[in-house]
């Protein structure tokens, strides 16, 4: 029997959408107000899901407090209050758009969640604006 369990944080952190190989207009046609050189920031939500069997000696899927760590340290230092373009290793040449977080924020987590375990991340950009990554 499979069970996921989840865990829910937040951040806020700042970004510009844009190509550097594009010129403004185009920036400006496909990313509009996301393309601000100024910036522009986002109070994100992320869920983090672990889906797998119950360990039957703890109960737990995965401990959530463990989880819990594991997001403060990996997603909430590298990236709360950070200029995402300017600030994170990730984003000096991948555009930081809300799939793209999502995915380098999976792959910060993956190598300390069980192998055997699935790993879901939810980014909330705005309460209407969400993706969701599995790998």
């Amino acid at each position: 029997m499979k069970v996921k369990a989840s865990r829910k944080a937040s951040f806020n952190a700042a970004h510009r959408l844009y190509r550097p190989d594009w010129d403004e207009e185009k920036n400006n046609e496909v990313f509009g107000k996301c393309n601000n050189p100024k910036f522009h920031g986002h109070n994100y939500d992320l869920i983090v899901s672990v889906t797998g069997e119950i360990d039957p000696e703890t109960g737990f899927v995965m401990d959530l407090k463990v989880l819990k760590e594991l997001i403060k340290e990996h997603v909430e230092e590298a990236l709360d209050h950070k200029n995402l373009n300017l600030d994170v290793p990730e984003f000096k040449n991948l555009n930081p758009t809300a799939e793209n977080i999502a995915v380098v924020i999976w792959n910060k987590l993956r190598p300390h969640i069980q192998q055997t375990k699935e790993l879901e991340v939810v980014l909330y950009e705005t309460p209407r604006n969400f993706v969701t990554y599995t790998g």
